[in-house]
């Protein structure tokens, strides 16, 4: 086929992740070989590869989809902001340096252009089909001239655009609209028509509209996707996205035991991969929830404190709030604490960081037997051991080194030689990032922490959240197949836009 899609979008969060995603599980399917792509991401939210490449976790979500191994071609760029107006530079899996939103706009994301393209066709001579998805809005005018995300990438591969609404947040007609009116007549000339998200009530209401935005644009829709909870996966934006929230909106299974089990999430800066506490949302009778005050943790049977792209000023936060003491408190009472990767390092003695926010040396909590020194180059691994008693796997993405100098191993291999992390009374600390998602090695974490909470929970014996997370794609492919013009889409794919798409005033300013 060679063929592929562009998911736009009216907005950031108007779907586009879990469009792609399900237009990948569709299409594998139907027997198609497919890959997602996305030339340029910005998140905290990442993932490393088999071959050690660091890429946005809603790519490799989408691989999943795809039933494919993600790789570094899918994701090229990725920028993960390290303050309002600066990120690192992530290209083709390999951190590059920082730089400022002036700096990189104003030259060096034009000159990736030659590399983003390299991967797309390096994927099209791969797969049947590539389905990309855009970043925020293709309208945003001021961009335009350095876009390699939205219609740069398209008009470079000759891709059809469909651009996603969600009409849950009001004023998809404007919406979709504006966004084509926005657009050069070059760029126009490839948008097929749109996708409505997130309906609620009776579509025939909707119908009236649809036909007149197809008669002011010339384009039609190409589906009217239903408001469902739980499809929210290992998107960019906000933690209302993850897998947490949709499974604490959805019908949880009772709890096998007698209580539940309380987990509060501190929400440090620049929070990254907050999924790691989604394969505990996952298990029927444990209650997660993030929270920002002292007072919050008071009930809590678990607290977690999360990685971070800022350790320092996560540390600082926690000690203004207060949260810091409620730790050191917790830990002398023998009540769990666990941190992984920035929140590990958090929970040290002593942090030395010349790297990411040069602070120098600073003081850790104190709450594990733990020095850690910043160095220049990014540790990036899919490590496996095992850990009280069980196999573990997870991911490493840290510039932070970790001295033990005390404690127990946390996690170690097959000869009980320690890979990462210690234990420290009640006190856990790992660098590994996904190991919660081991369902055996959860089982077990979970059982230590209700018996020093003092809680009679018992885990489900059959959770999977491999199985869960398979689920949940299955269900964004059947919304596709169900409530899309999955035909017409099939003929985008192989075959283009549409001839003869007519221009929508005004066009791209001068």
């Amino acid at each position: 086929m060679g063929g592929g899609l562009l998911v736009a979008g009216t907005t950031s969060d108007a779907g586009k992740s879990v469009v792609t995603a399900g237009i990948c599980r569709w299409l594998v399917r139907q027997g198609v070989k497919v890959a997602p792509f996305k030339a340029q991401n910005m998140s905290l939210n990442s993932f490393v590869t088999r071959e050690g490449a660091e890429i946005g976790r809603a790519q490799a979500m989408q691989a999943q989809a795809a039933r494919v191994e993600p790789t570094a071609l899918m994701n090229p760029v990725l920028l993960k902001p390290g303050s309002d107006r600066s990120s690192q530079v992530v290209l083709m899996g390999k951190p590059v340096g920082e730089m400022s939103a002036r700096g990189y706009h104003g030259g060096r994301q034009e000159a990736l252009l030659g590399t983003v393209t390299d991967c797309l066709r390096e994927l099209r001579g791969t797969y049947d089909a590539v389905i990309c998805e855009g970043a925020g809005s293709p309208a945003e005018i001021n961009l335009r001239r350095t876009d390699i995300v939205n219609m740069g990438i398209a008009r470079a591969a000759r891709f059809p655009v469909v651009v996603v609404g969600d009409i849950d947040r009001g004023g998809v007609f404007a919406s979709f609209f504006g966004t084509t009116a926005l657009l050069s007549a070059e760029d126009q000339s490839l948008v097929a028509g749109y996708l409505v998200n997130k309906f609620r009530g009776d579509v025939s209401l909707l119908e009236p509209g649809l036909d007149m935005l197809e008669g002011l644009t010339g384009r039609r829709t190409y589906g009217v996707l239903p408001f469902a909870h739980g499809l929210g996966i290992d998107e960019e934006d906000g933690l209302r996205v993850s897998l947490r929230g949709a499974i604490r909106e959805s019908v949880v299974a009772p709890p096998v035991g007698e209580d539940v089990l309380r987990v509060a999430v501190c929400a440090v800066p620049l929070m990254s991969n907050f999924t790691d506490v989604d394969a505990l949302a996952a298990e029927p009778g444990v209650v997660v929830r993030f929270v920002d005050r002292a007072e919050e943790l008071a009930d809590a049977d678990l607290v977690i404190v999360p990685g971070t792209r800022g350790t320092v000023k996560a540390l600082e936060w926690l000690r203004e709030r207060g949260l810091a003491g409620a730790l050191a408190r917790r830990a002398a009472e023998g009540r769990p604490v666990l941190g992984i990767c920035g929140g590990y390092q958090v929970l040290g003695e002593r942090i030395e960081d010349d790297v990411e926010s040069k602070a120098g040396a600073v003081d850790g909590l104190g709450l594990l037997p733990v020095r850690v020194r910043f160095a220049v180059e990014k540790t990036l691994a899919r490590p496996v051991g095992s850990a009280l008693g069980e196999p573990v796997e997870g991911y490493e993405i840290h510039h932070g080194v970790a001295e033990v100098l005390g404690g127990t191993p946390f996690i170690s291999d097959d000869n009980g030689h320690s890979l990462d992390g210690c234990r420290a009374g009640s006190v856990w600390g790992t660098h590994w990032h996904g190991s919660l998602e081991s369902d055996s090695f959860r089982r077990a974490f979970l059982r230590e922490v209700a018996a020093a909470a003092g809680r009679r929970f018992v885990p489900a014996p059959d959770t999977s959240f491999e199985a869960l997370r398979e689920e949940q794609l299955d269900r964004l492919g059947d919304l596709i197949e169900e409530h899309a013009d999955t035909d017409a889409l099939l003929r985008l794919i192989e075959s283009g836009a549409p001839s003869g798409l007519p221009f929508i005033a005004p066009g791209a300013p001068a």
